[in-house]
């Protein structure tokens, strides 16, 4: 048996522990696995793929990145790729293929599954919005950074007697704002999945300025929804048809209305890629083990176009279908819970 293993998408911690676990589960089967570079690029000659032996993948747990690369290649943008990637696997002589990957990479994965080809997924994404399971590789790393950037941030918030807007990452789910600002204290979280104005924000702040609180942390999703500012240009798009967000600034949008309509002195800070650097929290490092020893599993069971989910502390298949359909969006019970702290 010949494994290919890949990494697409935005990079997080935790894919080198996926990757090492895959690599030994595999040695465990007597199965050689295929590194292949730079996600879907890869099998499309854009990246090489060579052999992954235990000895190339030793000491790799504890580092952030992957050691394969990455890319947001959607093969499927075009029929004629379609088939190159298919010829790709053929000539390499893959049996069965490891797509680590969040919902664009999974997509790619169940839409391969669906022509015959032996696939099984691993979820990762710091935005944890895959569906099917509780946690993604990467989710509890990007958090933990959040938290503890809003600890530092407090400090001079306090200092200074300011308003500070911290923009985190989340294009269509608010996991990281809702979990990183409630471990963190925030004052006030923006996200998808509940609409707020900014008038709302601020009426928020001056009532804590009445009760003698004279500095505030806010924490905005970079895909918030915030009605009375302006939308963002559709025009600026990656292979998966998502809007670059990076190019919509509203943590600055946020932070300038603020302290237009309340006087008070705002700053913003943009945590940005920061949240997916750095070695993977012990959390993360067991979690990518266990995906990527029950991802050979399945390919040694023969169940493929399914992935490993985590439901409570157990290790489940979900069908890859299933984690696509949709995106999984924030139990607003827990963001309620955060606006209890408000």
């Amino acid at each position: 048996m010949r494994i290919g293993v890949l990494t697409g998408g935005g990079d997080c911690p935790g894919l080198n522990a996926a990757i090492r676990a895959v690599v030994r589960r595999a040695d465990h089967y007597g199965y050689e696995v295929l590194g292949i570079h730079n996600g879907w690029a890869g099998l499309l000659g854009e990246g090489s793929i060579a052999p992954l032996s235990v000895r190339d993948v030793s000491g790799i747990l504890p580092l952030g990145g992957t050691i394969l690369g990455t890319s947001r290649t959607n093969p499927f943008k075009n029929p004629e790729h379609v088939q190159q990637v298919m010829a790709n696997l053929d000539r390499h002589g893959l049996d069965a293929l490891v797509a680590i990957g969040g919902d664009d990479t999974l997509g790619v994965a169940a839409k391969l599954y669906e022509r015959d080809v032996r696939v099984v997924g691993i979820p990762k994404t710091m935005d944890n919005d895959v569906n099917g399971t509780d946690y993604t590789i990467g989710f509890n790393s990007a958090v933990t950074i959040v938290a503890d950037a809003l600890d530092k941030l407090h400090t001079t918030a306090s200092s200074h007697h300011r308003v500070l807007v911290v923009e985190v990452m989340g294009r269509d789910a608010g996991w990281v704002a809702v979990v990183g600002g409630l471990a963190g204290g925030a004052d006030f979280i923006l996200i998808p999945e509940r609409p707020t104005n900014v008038e709302t924000v601020c009426r928020h702040l001056e009532r804590r300025r009445q009760m003698g609180k004279d500095f505030s942390i806010i924490v905005v999703a970079e895909g918030a929804v915030v009605p009375d500012l302006p939308t963002l240009e559709q025009s600026d798009t990656d292979q998966f048809g998502h809007v670059r967000l990076d190019r919509r600034n509203i943590g600055e949008l946020v932070g300038r209305e603020i302290e237009r309509r309340t006087g008070f002195e705002t700053r913003v800070t943009v945590l940005g890629h920061l949240q997916r650097g750095g070695s993977p929290t012990l959390f993360d490092r067991v979690l990518a083990t266990r995906f990527g020893v029950a991802a050979v599993d399945y390919i040694n069971e023969g169940r493929f176009g399914f992935m490993p989910a985590l439901r409570g502390v157990e290790i489940v298949p979900c069908k890859l279908s299933e984690a696509v359909a949709t995106n999984r969006r924030v139990d607003l019970t827990l963001y309620e819970l955060a606006q209890l702290f408000y």
